[in-house]
């Protein structure tokens, strides 16, 4: 039976203005939720919203997850420590669900060097995160939330700046977390990548967001092409 991680009531999110109206859905363990959308529609901000980052101007969002490292968040910047190294900034996350009083140091360092070596950055585990690219730092910022191994995962394109190849590694390991009940709310542009990882569709249209299947989306798409 899947678990329900996160539940919004009649939520609208926005600043000065509502950008998303009206939002009632659960998201339950196992679920890979593509967030769809125009550029500017709010996307961004119901991710955030849901983080806790932003208020909402209406409703609730409820979360029911573990005290520490239950939710995880990839931000489109990243938020990683650039004067750190790669190891440093993924220890980041293997602590915010193993602080000092659970779980041993040799655990911690289990988790790190794990989800390094799962994408790709073995040798650069010890590297000033200032000098990789654009595409290392998006496996870097995955590797911290592998690490962290979060129940619910945020994550706002995530994938962009990263070649088919490694798009391809970094939804395996992401798909290793979901078939253990963990769950991904991802924003995300690129049609083949929703269709490779998503499970679920939540599109917003005119501030309404329309929750729908993978096939439900697939059928739209077709019609209106």
């Amino acid at each position: 039976m899947s678990e329900l991680l996160l539940k919004l009531s009649n939520l609208n999110v926005g600043f000065s203005e509502d950008l998303v109206q009206d939002v009632s859905l659960e998201v339950r363990s196992g679920e890979i939720i593509a967030v769809l959308g125009q550029s500017g529609i709010g996307k961004t901000t119901l991710i955030r919203t849901i983080a806790g980052l932003v208020q909402p101007r209406q409703g609730s969002v409820e979360l029911n997850l573990p005290e520490h490292g239950g939710l995880g968040y990839i931000p489109q910047r990243l938020g990683l420590v650039r004067h750190a190294s790669v190891y440093h900034n993924v220890n980041l996350g293997a602590r915010a669900s193993l602080p000092w009083f659970k779980g041993s140091r040799e655990e911690r360092a289990r988790r790190v060097t794990s989800a390094i070596a799962a994408m790709g950055l073995e040798e650069k585990t010890r590297e000033p995160i200032r000098r990789l690219s654009g595409g290392q730092l998006r496996r870097v910022a995955t590797a911290r939330a592998l690490a962290q191994q979060p129940t619910l995962l945020l994550a706002d394109e995530f994938l962009s700046e990263l070649d088919h190849t490694t798009v391809d590694v970094v939804v395996d390991a992401v798909k290793t977390l979901t078939d253990e009940g963990h769950s991904l709310v991802m924003v995300e542009h690129h049609e083949e990548n929703v269709e490779m990882i998503a499970t679920r569709i939540w599109l917003i249209e005119n501030q309404q967001l329309i929750d729908m299947t993978i096939d439900e989306w697939r059928k739209k798409m077709e019609e209106e092409e």
